[in-house]
């Protein structure tokens, strides 16, 4: 078995290269298996990498130290790989998938649980051919994510204030866009402010639409929140954030379903996977039940019974 270290220098806004180096060489010092530490010098470059690595056929485990951009292109170059499996190891850096674990996300940093811990399959979600382990969303959530580091980078904005820059930007360019919206016997044309599918439970630095998605039922979470007022827009988005999109049936239609989720607009549209950004005028989101095999760390209890 070979271990792959995949490091994305620029990821959290400093290179942990050294750390993860030093904290790999001290585990392996009583292993006898092989492992790399590979540092990516471009985007995708690390969904290359494993695949190369996956062809070889040796059995690869392969940890992700970086964020959840980071996560994402590994867990494409795992997908559907019986003899890859994947784990974020979110080094110095946060991590929307990780937090769906509570407070056993912390084991997901911990490279000695990690390296004890077995394989579990997963689902993935195949966003118009980009593999999703996470949450893919549309609209103005979308919008005003891919724009935030537009605006952090602006004088006197970083960090929390670059969001509210981009929110407040994104609203004033109107709230809705038009989509038609196919998903099993659900249909709906018209403004919609926003459309998202959960395979995972957080996105977009701690939104947490979904209490209860889990990615290995088989099924996507869906939220499709109608056109809304810039008033009703403030009323809602504190609860949406907070996993009480149930409550907000008045403008929330939450589907749980295995179907096919197709959407047309009216103009191109980014669309955020996993925190990454696509465009297209249209977009089909299918569930891959168990495409992705991940390491489940020493003593998590999430997936059931704490592995050994």
């Amino acid at each position: 078995m070979k271990h792959l270290f995949i490091v994305n220098p620029v990821a959290g806004g400093s290179d942990k290269t050294a750390q993860v180096r030093a904290l790999a060489a001290r585990a392996f010092e009583r292993r006898e298996e092989d492992y790399e530490v590979y540092v990516t010098r471009a985007p995708m470059d690390a969904t290359r990498k494993i695949r190369e690595e996956a062809e070889a056929g040796e059995a690869l485990r392969v940890y992700a130290c970086g964020g959840d951009g980071t996560f994402n292109e590994c867990v494409c170059g795992a997908a559907q790989r019986a003899n890859a499996a994947v784990c974020p190891f979110p080094v110095g850096t946060g991590n929307d998938f990780c937090r769906m674990f509570g407070a056993e996300k912390e084991l997901y940093r911990d490279l000695d649980a990690l390296l004890e811990g077995t394989v579990r399959p997963i689902d993935l979600i195949d966003c118009n051919g980009r593999f999703s382990v996470n949450i893919c969303s549309v609209g103005i959530d979308a919008r005003v994510g891919t724009e935030v580091h537009k605006y952090s980078k602006l004088p006197l904005i970083g960090g929390a204030t670059g969001y509210v820059v981009s929110a407040a930007v994104n609203v004033f360019k109107g709230i809705a866009s038009d989509m038609t919206i196919r998903c099993g016997d659900f249909e709906r044309s018209g403004k919609t402010t926003l459309v998202c599918a959960c395979n995972g439970r957080f996105y977009g630095g701690g939104f947490n639409p979904s209490l209860r998605a889990r990615p290995d039922d088989g099924i996507m979470d869906i939220y499709i929140v109608k056109k809304v007022s810039l008033p009703e827009f403030a009323l809602l988005i504190g609860k949406y954030a907070a996993g009480r999109a149930d409550e907000l049936t008045k403008y929330v239609t939450h589907l749980r379903s295995s179907d096919t989720l197709e959407m047309r607009f009216g103009r191109t549209e980014v669309i955020n996977v996993d925190g990454e950004a696509m465009y297209a005028d249209r977009v089909t989101m299918r569930m891959l039940p168990g495409a992705l095999n991940l390491i489940v760390p020493r003593g998590m209890r999430f997936f059931g019974e704490a592995t050994a």
